[in-house]
């Protein structure tokens, strides 16, 4: 991977919610020992801040470019932090950040009525048209979230994280998909869940979305054994990650929100170049994607793929 690449970004607009992505994105980074960088767009740039490497006089903590620093600076002091502002407006500044970031973090604006977020129209026209992974994170999301229930007095900053769900299309695997998912799994010690779905077109005569029974049958048999062929390689390359298997017939983002609300994190693919400036928002995410990432229950990583 280029070095350039070596970290992770989030954005920063003073708002709560992008502060629960700011704390998620380190935690994030120490995770994958890599420095944070935060980005505010659409002000006055400011000389880049470097932190914790220099304590700041109370009256330099004016914007909540800041702020935002100065908090993450005191709750991981070991983590290796970066601000920058630019007057550049926010979608084309987070899309030139992400191309030169391992990872892109942003915030959700809320909730919705119902579990999951309420993405905004940046968020949204970002995570469609960005180089590298984007992440969208809940408003609300909390550090024990992504961990299990601690047990018999554990700390919660102790307790075993959740695992990481892949959703896989084993007729268009991706190698970036993939190793994000990886990475992403044994970075928290835990493990991968990779869930494949799959639905035949309608037949005459048949209720839609119901398959033969042979037909069926013959067909799940094969896409599991390409689903195992598939991660085969990268069970040798990540030896010490425990990868669950499941193949399940039906729409992926019915099937994936419900793995999500046992999960750390949900990683979904995107094939990239599909997102076109101008074209709206949200346009190249894809039917499925665009639901999981409003209505899923954990942080949702996008990953453009080819």
């Amino acid at each position: 991977m280029n070095t350039g690449t070596r970290t992770v970004t989030v954005g920063i607009d003073g708002s709560r919610t992008s502060l629960d992505a700011a704390d998620w994105a380190a935690r994030e980074a120490e995770r994958r020992h890599l420095p944070l960088r935060l980005l505010q767009a659409g002000i006055a740039p400011t000389s880049p801040v470097r932190l914790p490497d220099v304590d700041v006089p109370a009256g330099r903590i004016r914007t909540a470019l800041d702020r935002a620093a100065i908090q993450l600076s005191y709750a991981h002091p070991a983590l290796d932090i970066i601000a920058r502002s630019t007057e550049t407006p926010a979608v084309p500044a987070l899309l030139e950040a992400a191309a030169q970031s391992e990872t892109l973090v942003l915030g959700s604006r809320g909730f919705t009525g119902f579990a999951g977020f309420l993405v905004g129209s940046v968020a949204l026209e970002v995570s469609a048209r960005a180089e590298r992974p984007v992440v969208l994170v809940r408003a609300g999301e909390l550090p024990e979230d992504e961990r299990n229930r601690p047990i018999d007095g554990t700390p919660p900053d102790q307790a075993p994280y959740l695992p990481v769900v892949l959703g896989l299309d084993v007729d268009h695997p991706a190698d970036d998909l993939i190793g994000y998912a990886f990475d992403a799994a044994a970075s928290r010690s835990t493990a991968l869940h990779v869930l494949h779905t799959w639905t035949l077109p309608p037949l005459r005569g048949c209720a839609p979305g119901v398959p033969l029974p042979d037909v069926s049958a013959e067909r799940e048999e094969g896409k599991w054994r390409v689903l195992s062929a598939t991660l085969q390689p990268w069970r040798h390359k990540f030896p010490e990650t425990d990868v669950r298997e499941e193949v399940v017939y039906g729409h992926p983002g019915h099937h994936l929100l419900k793995a999500s609300t046992g999960a750390g994190l949900l990683v979904i693919g995107r094939r990239a170049g599909t997102g076109e400036a101008g074209a709206g928002h949200g346009t190249g995410l894809g039917r499925a994607v665009h639901s999981l990432i409003h209505h899923a229950t954990c942080p949702v990583a996008v990953v453009p793929h080819t």
